[in-house]
């Protein structure tokens, strides 16, 4: 049976030095809305000290709070107004100067070749130039990420089909975009906005409800948030960690990162990203997890080394496992391959196991081998559990596999000392990166988390983690509550963050430990059944892996 074989321990949020500066979510002297079944909201008019650090100083910002139960609280924040020096522009895919005629064009290049860029189209009637682009400094990332060339300055985006045609008449692909969206050096701190953000507060010394995840009818389809949140009578929820969205890179809705439910191993982590930790009593921490998983025999010498949990064997998205091509590093938005892997299946994966070539072993409730078969694809016992193998792992498997025989599967999550981690009924991990804030201090770890590619010329990191999008966050306090954090993004109406500008919130507004959960279209918060923020894709609200759920009643 597969069963995490320690309890996670949760990092004391007690030790965190309380004397930090906190920026409350309800300023002093202010009123909040009273704990009654209207959930009406409180307009506030925040002190100066509690402002967002996002944007130009001075700038007019609003905040409502509701309050959904005892200890649980959303807050509603405007911050900024419309800024008429935004503009639609045309930014070009610059070519690669490499020797590789496969080289996909980049949106940065050198300045010489932005140059070149730049001249064919002038030359060619569309108004083109070369801008120089720095991003703000983090722990190990940033600095000057190289040129970009754009054309044009139009009032609505709709205006731009004229030049985005010449540049695509002079041999380049083009889009446009709205300068509001940039995250240049220094823009920060000089912009006017406007954002929109929604916190979740949830305090676990008043909260008597219960801080939980959730993942839908199976891992491996996707729900939306207010579906998952529907479906379990949720008071509020957001959307989770990062999950497989194309079947080229694995089960679409599986976990890309580490997932853990009601105690039970899930997914395995990506290298040693880090990942919200929820345990007993809602409380919550951010913990750096890594992976250990094997396969052993009873009175058999020796073990497999299992390389994940119900995913694709041999596509691993974001990569960060063990003899993984290109890198065994975590490498985000990317699948790595593995041509040698053994892969278990729990019944939560869904109603069948992935088919294809390989090796499936088939165990019952009792870790009874109870069929072999020379291809994967089958039914998963209920309450049993099954293993793949591929490439030479599966005659490796079928060495131990052998029907009447037993076979122990461990799946320990490791702490940053290397020690297993103690799971109970209560914990759930969602999975995230980068890190953002640890122990009250910024610290942005985009490349350690695989946010940062040498092969594309810093062309991955200036639209992920440079450039504002949807952001969602999750965090803990010097109280020891949690945040839940979104912010609108990819919208003139709600600019959205930046990874420096997401750090910067997620301190200002009082975490001491935080870390990035999925953004982009994912971001989405949802109270009472109805969804309270603007996804930002055009279809709307999008289906996703797994979400984190304030339920009214608590599990333990």
């Amino acid at each position: 049976m597969i069963t995490p074989s320690h309890r996670f321990r949760r990092a004391s949020i007690a030790a965190v030095a309380a004397a930090l500066p906190i920026a409350f979510l309800a300023p002093a002297g202010a009123s909040t809305a009273a704990p009654d079944s209207s959930h009406q909201a409180a307009a506030v008019t925040p002190d100066p000290s509690d402002k967002l650090d996002l944007g130009a100083a001075g700038l007019p910002e609003s905040r409502a709070i509701t309050t959904l139960a005892p200890g649980l609280t959303r807050t509603s924040i405007t911050r900024g107004t419309p800024n008429q020096d935004f503009f639609w522009t045309a930014e070009v895919a610059v070519p690669s100067t490499s020797p590789d005629p496969d080289a996909p064009a980049s949106a940065l290049s050198t300045q010489s070749q932005a140059q070149k860029v730049a001249d064919k189209l002038n030359a060619a009637g569309a108004v083109a130039r070369v801008e120089h682009v720095q991003s703000p400094q983090l722990a190990d990332a940033g600095g000057d990420l190289g040129y970009r060339v754009r054309a044009g300055h139009f009032t609505a985006k709709a205006d731009g089909s004229t030049t985005v045609a010449q540049i695509q008449a002079a041999g380049y692909k083009s889009s446009v975009i709205y300068t509001g969206w940039d995250g240049d050096e220094g823009s920060s701190e000089n912009d006017h906005g406007p954002w929109k953000l929604e916190v979740l507060t949830i305090d676990p010394k008043e909260f008597r409800g219960d801080l939980t995840s959730s993942f839908g009818p199976n891992l491996e389809d996707r729900e939306k948030t207010s579906q998952l949140a529907d479906a379990s009578g949720a008071l509020a929820a957001t959307n989770g960690g990062y999950f497989v969205m194309d079947p080229a890179a694995g089960a679409p809705g599986d976990a890309a990162g580490a997932a853990v439910h009601d105690g039970t191993v899930l997914s395995e982590p990506v290298g040693d990203r880090p990942s919200l930790v929820i345990g007993a009593k809602n409380e919550t921490s951010i913990q750096r997890l890594h992976w250990h998983g094997t396969v052993t025999a009873p009175g058999i010498a020796g073990e497999l080394p299992l390389d994940g949990l119900n995913r694709v064997p041999g596509l691993i998205r974001n990569c960060g496992g063990t003899d993984d091509t290109p890198t065994n590093l975590p490498l985000h938005d990317f699948t790595c391959t593995d041509a040698n892997e053994i892969v278990a299946f729990t019944p939560e994966f869904g109603a069948t196991t992935p088919s294809g070539p390989g090796l499936e072993a088939v165990l019952d409730a009792r870790d009874t081998v109870t069929a072999v078969n020379n291809t994967r694809g089958t039914t998963i016992p209920a309450g049993g559990h099954t293993l793949q193998a591929i490439g030479t792992d599966a005659d490796k498997l079928a060495a131990l596999a052998k029907p009447g025989s037993k076979l122990k599967v461990d799946t320990d999550l490791l702490n940053e000392r290397g020690k297993p981690l103690n799971t109970s009924a209560t914990t759930d991990v969602v999975n995230g990166g980068p890190t953002l804030v640890q122990n009250g201090e910024l610290n942005v770890t985009a490349k350690r988390d695989g946010m940062v590619r040498t092969d594309d010329s810093n062309s991955f990191f200036y639209g992920w983690v440079h450039k504002r999008n949807p952001r969602t966050i999750a965090g803990v306090d010097a109280q020891g509550r949690t945040l839940l954090v979104t912010a609108d993004g990819r919208q003139t109406t709600s600019l959205g963050l930046s990874i420096k500008e997401a750090a910067d919130v997620a301190r200002s507004l009082g975490m001491v430990n935080a870390i990035n959960l999925d953004g982009g279209g994912s971001t989405t918060m949802v109270q009472g059944g109805q969804v309270v923020n603007s996804p930002s894709d055009a279809t709307g609200e999008r289906p996703v892996g797994d979400a984190l759920l304030v339920l009214p009643g608590r599990k333990d």
